[in-house]
């Protein structure tokens, strides 16, 4: 029997007794868990598909232990441009060991397990509750003043020809005078 469960964002394959690493869960080193959001159930039989969740179905957990995952190193570079960056990130993650999956919340033993969620990367990951602002009237617009008129180019005749690379200023044409024939 197997179960996808999703925590953390991430989608992860379980089965009774497998050892699982996660993205930090707010829970205390051997304390049981369990996760609400189980996508699908397969028993051999059977298969219990969610949409997107199964409803009453939970997959109980012991956290073993929470640790920091290897460094990851994020390095930068512009070339030609004397810029380098180089930071490095270490994920938190907690250990947990998969103790069963019950389609039914039902089945599951009778303690009292709660349901974990992801602890937020950052502050700004929190949803807060929105209350309803009303934004204050605005007063209306003052009227616009008039453009200014635009002022009339003076068209000037000069034409140029270049000579090898230098700019010549050639003389506008004269008009032609009339021959009588």
């Amino acid at each position: 029997m197997y179960a996808v469960i999703l925590t953390g964002g991430k989608q992860y394959r379980v089965k009774e007794g497998d050892l699982l690493s996660v993205e930090k869960l707010e829970a205390e080193n051997g304390r049981k868990i369990g996760f609400d959001q189980v996508l699908l159930i397969e028993d051999g039989e059977n298969v219990l598909v969610g949409t997107p969740v199964l409803e009453n179905a939970m997959v109980r957990a012991e956290v073993v232990e929470t640790y920091k995952d290897e460094k990851v190193l994020v390095f930068k570079k512009k070339r030609r441009k004397q810029y380098r960056r180089t930071r490095g990130h270490r994920q938190q993650l907690t250990k947990i060991r998969v103790e069963g999956i019950f389609p039914d919340k039902s089945l599951a033993p009778a303690e009292d397990v709660p349901v974990v969620k992801p602890v937020p990367a950052s502050p700004k990951a929190v949803p807060e509750a929105k209350a309803e602002v009303k934004a204050p009237e605005k007063a209306a617009p003052a009227p616009k003043k008039p453009a200014a008129k635009a002022k009339k180019a003076v068209k000037t005749e000069v034409t140029a020809r270049t000579v090898g690379k230098k700019s010549v200023a050639k003389p506008a044409a004269k008009p032609k005078k009339a021959t009588k024939e």
